[in-house]
This record gives C-alpha cells, structure tokens and sequence, in this order.
C-alpha cells in the first residue's frame, strides 16, 4: 500500500466532501479533435495504353517524355526506358539475381535511384546512361517506394508506417516522419510520386493510392482504383495474387497522372477532377 502523507489525505477527503459523492475526484476528461477520414480524390482516366506483363513494377517516373520503369521480382529485376504510349520497350538493364531483387526508382538531379528490397543496396545511375551504375549506397532498411522533394530523397520501408527524408549525395536520413490516417498508423506505403507538394503513395495489396501531407504526416485524400483493370481489360487474368496496383508517374507538363499495377497489361493516364 502507498503511504500518503497527512496533508495530501486532507485535501482528498476535502476534494471528496466538495464533490457530492464518495467517489474521488479526477482530472477532467481532455478533449482530442479527431482525426478526419481522407478525402476521396475524384480522377477521369483520359488515355489507356498498352504496359508489358512481363514487368513486375516497383517504380515509374516520367522523365523528358521517356517513362522509366523499375522492375522487381528477383532475376527479372531491372530498370528500363519505355515508350509508354506504345508499350514498348526501349532500353532494359538487368539488375536481377537470387539476392537482388529491384524496388522503386526516382529522377533527382539527373541522377537515377533505384532501390532494392532486402539487400540494402541502392543503385545510382547517370540519366544519361542506365546500363551501368555511377555509384552504389547502402540503406539499412528494406527499400520499397522512393520520391523526392526540391531537396531531399523520400523513402518508405513498407513495415513501418513511416517516410524517410534522405540526403541524396550521402544517403544520411535527416527526418523521419510517421504517417498516420483516421484510423491510426498507415502500414505497407509502397511506390511513391511528389507531386505538388504532397506525396503520392501506393498502399501494397489494395487498389487505393493516398495523397499525404509531408509536413504533418496525416495521410489527407485517396484514390480507389478498385475494378479499373478489369473494365479496361476484361479478359485480364492474374498469373499470381501480387498483380496488384503499384506504379505513379506524373507528367507536371500536362498535369497528368499515370499509374500501373505489377504485370497489368495497361497503362492508365487520367487527370485529378
């Protein structure tokens, strides 16, 4: 039993007596603004166009009117340019093996980096050359979407609900933010797209992409892609249960978005309404 001195049980019986009721006297209760649901984002998809099911996308990036794509699934990984108004593919650099398996890619600076998932490798290529990379990074984390702002590299790690803000030239983290929503912390944040100040994530295993605040890590809109792939390709038939959405480009030219799934056989462009 805790002792309590004299004085403190005079103010009790005091607080109590005051009260009314034998029961003791406790704080108030604090009021907590709730946290509100993401907004739904409405979208109109404006072109469809033909995506390569051979490709296992991890990232997508539209560069100069090339979308670079990176590819993941251990040997098949890679990084590659295509012309994505026909499907085809251009250039493809292998990356793959048994321990290498490829994750998401973003354009800074001229400079191309892809992640990888589990061997804490990041790849940094030349935009001007992507058969071979220029240097090499380690990341301590498993590598899953990557971004970035006008000074910054943005990582997500997909088993944490948080993003890594990162120095690009040494690969040093400078913030870590948590990303929560309505119901609390947001897990398996995949690809990820900056565009207009706020950072586009694919959610891994669903057809949602949310829009959040990077200065307050609250997740603030998304965009349900739930039956799109198979309204434009009915006759679509998975090979596995991870063909799922994972892919974000924006082309801030004509202020269009387009996204993509893991082996889909379309590429959609839409536009925010």
């Amino acid at each position: 039993m805790k002792f309590i001195a004299p004085v403190t049980a005079l103010v009790l019986l005091f607080s109590a007596c005051n009260n009314g009721s034998d029961k003791p006297v406790t704080d108030p209760d604090i009021a907590v603004a709730p946290v509100a649901a993401p907004a739904n984002i409405p979208y109109t998809i404006i072109a469809q166009y033909p995506h390569d099911r051979g490709a296992y996308t991890q990232g997508l990036e539209l560069h100069n009117g090339k979308m670079y794509e990176g590819t993941g699934d251990w040997a098949k990984s890679a990084l590659r340019i295509t012309n994505h108004k026909t499907g085809a593919v251009e250039i493809n650099h292998p990356i793959g093996s048994d321990k290498i398996f490829g994750e998401g890619i973003t354009i800074f600076k001229d400079k191309i980096y892809q992640l990888t998932w589990q061997s804490n490798i990041v790849y940094v290529y030349d935009i001007k050359d992507i058969t071979k990379p220029i240097k090499t990074f380690e990341w301590p984390y498993e590598g899953w979407g990557i971004t970035h702002n006008a000074t910054d590299l943005i990582i997500s790690t997909g088993v944490n609900p948080n993003l890594y803000f990162v120095n690009p030239d040494n690969f040093q983290v400078k913030n870590i933010l948590p990303i929560t929503d309505n119901k609390g912390p947001v897990l398996n944040l995949n690809e990820l797209e900056f565009i207009n100040g706020f950072v586009y994530a694919n959610i891994w295993e669903t057809n949602n992409i949310v829009k959040i605040d990077p200065e307050t890590g609250k997740v603030v809109g998304n965009m349900d892609f739930t039956g799109v792939i198979k309204q434009y390709a009915p006759d679509y038939t998975p090979i596995d249960g991870d063909e799922v959405l994972n892919g974000i480009a924006y082309d801030s030219a004509s202020k269009t978005m387009f996204v993509t799934g893991k082996r889909w056989p379309k590429m959609f462009e839409l536009k925010l309404n």
